[in-house]
């Protein structure tokens, strides 16, 4: 056993590093009765979420200047939910305000009337708004990847 420590990557994970001499020495430490009784006394305190081993510490560190996978798309469900709060507002307030004075028009054009004006509103005002507002909901695990666990100082 060359050394070790603990890195800690703003409190949303730790990195346990341990170095020897050689692969061998390392899988025989991995495999001795020495690790699990210190897995054992760490099972109710952390959790493996991951183990990488890397030939040197320069290797392991390039590793990790690795920009992080982007977030999972939220579920269609909630897609559609934050779709038809945009948009079913602005339609509805087109259909009561505006139509009714457009009772003579074609219907082709009413209709690309009311798609000009309810997604441009929706694009550049509503959408983005609520993108935001709902952030936190769409996008859980980007909290957790900025420390909304942190404990609070009191």
């Amino acid at each position: 056993f060359m050394g070790g420590g603990v890195l800690v990557d703003g409190g949303a994970e730790w990195h346990v590093v341990y170095r020897f001499a050689s692969e061998g020495l390392a899988l025989a430490w991995e495999k001795s009765a020495s690790r699990e009784q210190w897995d054992a006394r760490l099972a109710g305190v952390a959790r493996e979420t991951g183990r990488r081993q890397m030939p040197g510490a320069r290797a392991w560190f390039d590793a990790q200047t690795l920009t992080p996978p982007p977030p999972a798309p939220p579920s269609k469900w909630k897609l559609w939910f934050v779709n038809m709060s945009a948009v079913f507002p602005p339609v509805l307030l087109f259909n009561l305000t505006v139509l009714p004075y457009l009772g003579d028009l074609n219907a082709l054009f009413r209709t690309l009337l009311l798609c000009l004006c309810v997604t441009a509103l929706v694009t550049w005002i509503l959408m983005p708004r609520l993108q935001r507002f709902f952030r936190k909901w769409l996008y859980p695990s980007l909290q957790a990847l900025r420390g909304r666990h942190k404990r609070r100082a009191v």
